[in-house]
């Protein structure tokens, strides 16, 4: 919890010097949900209402990733698979929009498509690290997910992953901005296909960025919540 917390903190100062603070994660199973009749706008005293009946066309997965500094969403991913090699790409997209920058950081949770042995091998390449790395179940860094975590998560190299907590994901900055998304869009939306679904995401995005993009103020300092 210090460490997510002094990340955020940090999150401006290093942004000064060419670090990126980035905030990621999955949203899964997002549902193309079609109303299937028209609902009934507001009028005097009453509020819109919406028929119960509709018709579904399938789900989406979103990989989203929010800089902590700026509050903007970069390189959104929209697909229908959450994958380690999904993931990679991601991380990849994202560091591609900043070819400057010569450090970044993630907060992420610990899903092990987070800890996977093809992300560990290209974030040995980008730190430009000459060193076995073992195999993975057996040995070295590649053994298990405790020694791939440690390894990712260290300072000095040039991707760097910060692990929130086990049942601690609220801890990362993105799953405010998750909530954001589900209550000015999707919760309300109508959507006739998954294509639909996937612009009208990547369309809010970009609106968000260009009109309400701005850096939370985290107050929480990492101390226990209860006596």
């Amino acid at each position: 919890m210090t460490d997510i917390c002094a990340t955020y903190r940090l999150a401006p100062e290093r942004h000064e010097q060419g670090e990126r603070t980035i905030s990621t994660d999955e949203l899964t199973g997002v549902q193309a949900l079609e109303r299937k009749h028209r609902g009934l706008p507001m009028m005097p005293g009453k509020v819109e209402r919406r028929e119960f009946e509709y018709i579904r066309h399938g789900t989406a997965t979103f990989i989203l990733s929010r800089d902590v500094a700026t509050g903007e969403v970069i390189a959104p991913s929209a697909g229908d698979s959450r994958t380690e090699a999904d993931f990679l790409a991601h991380v990849q997209a994202v560091i591609a929009t900043d070819p400057t920058a010569y450090r970044w950081h993630f907060v992420v949770d610990n899903l092990n498509i987070h800890l996977s042995e093809s992300l560990v091998r290209w974030v040995a390449t980008e730190s430009d690290l000459d060193i076995e790395l073992g195999k993975k179940g057996q040995s070295g860094i590649l053994r298990n997910k405790q020694t791939r975590a440690a390894f990712l998560s260290d300072s000095t190299h040039r991707i760097v992953f910060h692990f929130t907590p086990k049942h601690s994901s609220w801890l990362n900055q993105i799953e405010i901005w998750l909530s954001i998304l589900t209550l000015k869009l999707l919760r309300r939306g109508s959507f006739s296909s998954l294509d639909q679904l996937k612009v009208k995401v990547l369309a809010f995005i970009d609106y968000y960025n260009d009109t309400m993009a701005k850096p939370f103020r985290w107050t929480y300092q990492g101390k226990p919540l209860v006596a």
